[in-house]
């Protein structure tokens, strides 16, 4: 991304990234969320979140730079708010899947389910750019497999979002997005 110059190029070439891998996702994505529809249980959703993902890099074979690529869409704002959109056009069954976790903490406000699918975003789109990384290059990776990174993620990710508040989003402020 860093060897295309012109912003229009580099937000096309994004974009169509994006969507291929978002199609392919949401292949894997769509019946875990149909499985999970009506479930009260957070693991199951934040199994809706994850698995997808490493189960598709671990399809895609090594090498890959797919989570390489989208860890360096969140470090550029304008690119990363575009494919999201893109990302979220591909992959219908994604609304589902987090109205899926808001039902199963209604206790969280808006801006703290916000803040929360942000840090799990981070959470996810780094542990699996950092596996990815680690297999390319042949070094020891923290885990045997894309199925044993997903299950510590799980872990991760459902114990993030049942974290306690310590205070109230009033008291943190707006979460914005600084440019």
């Amino acid at each position: 991304m860093h060897a295309v110059c012109d912003p229009a190029t580099r937000a096309e070439l994004a974009c169509g990234i994006t969507a291929e891998h978002a199609r392919q996702i949401q292949r894997l994505r769509a019946p875990m969320v149909a499985a999970a529809d009506g479930s009260t249980e957070l693991r199951d959703w934040v199994d809706c979140l994850v698995r997808p993902v490493t189960q598709h890099l671990d399809q895609l074979g090594s090498p890959t730079w797919y989570a390489r690529f989208c860890a360096q869409l969140l470090k550029e704002p304008l690119l990363h708010d575009t494919t999201l959109d893109v990302s979220l056009a591909a992959s219908p069954a994604l609304p589902s899947l987090l109205q899926g976790l808001e039902r199963c903490l209604p206790e969280l406000s808006a801006q703290t389910h916000f803040e929360r699918a942000t840090m799990a975003r981070h959470l996810i789109v780094h542990v699996c750019a950092e596996r990815e990384s680690a297999l390319a290059e042949g070094s020891p990776t923290l885990w045997s497999s894309w199925d044993s990174a997903a299950a510590c993620l799980v872990d991760g990710v459902t114990g993030l979002w049942q974290a306690p508040v310590a205070r109230s989003p009033a008291d943190r402020g707006t979460a914005r997005l600084i440019h």
